[in-house]
C-alpha cells in the first residue's frame, strides 16, 4: 500500500465534507454543484433514482424542493484510502419532518480541489404521526 499521511488527507476530506454540508443547509446551489466532479462520469444515486453526469446533478440542485433542508448529521466517518481519495459517510435526520437518511460520498483530489465523484443518498419514510 502506498505511504501517505492518512490523518492529514482525512482532515482535508473532512473540511470538504463540512463545506458541502454547510452549502446543503444554506441551499447554496453553486457551491453544491461545484462540490461534484465536473465530468459526465460523476454519479449521484438518490431516493428518486440516479443522476449521471455533472449537468444532471446541477439541474437537480436548481429544481429541488427546499422545504425540508435543515438536518442534523451523526455517525460521520471519513476514511482516507490514498493521498488523493477517500470516503465520507454519515447518517442524518431532517429536523422539519424527522425523516432519517444516510449518505456516502467518494471524494477525489482533483487539480481544482477535492470533488465528489460518486454519491449515494437514502431517505426513509416520515416517522409515524400520532394517528398512525
Amino acid at each position: 500500500m502506498e505511504k501517505f499521511d492518512a490523518d492529514a488527507v482525512g482532515a482535508e476530506i473532512r473540511a470538504a465534507f463540512e463545506a458541502y454540508e454547510a452549502a446543503l443547509g444554506a441551499n447554496d446551489v453553486e457551491a453544491l454543484a461545484s462540490a461534484f466532479w465536473e465530468d459526465p462520469q460523476v454519479v449521484r444515486l438518490g431516493p428518486d433514482g440516479g443522476l449521471y453526469g455533472h449537468d444532471r446533478i446541477s439541474a437537480f440542485r436548481k429544481g429541488r424542493d427546499t422545504g425540508d433542508l435543515t438536518r442534523e448529521i451523526s455517525e460521520v466517518r471519513i476514511i482516507a484510502f490514498g493521498p488523493d481519495w477517500g470516503i465520507a459517510t454519515c447518517e442524518y435526520r431532517r429536523t422539519g419532518s424527522g425523516r432519517r437518511g444516510a449518505q456516502s460520498q467518494v471524494w477525489m483530489r482533483r487539480p481544482e480541489g477535492w470533488r465528489i465523484v460518486s454519491a449515494h443518498v437514502s431517505l426513509g419514510a416520515p416517522p409515524p404521526g400520532p394517528e398512525d
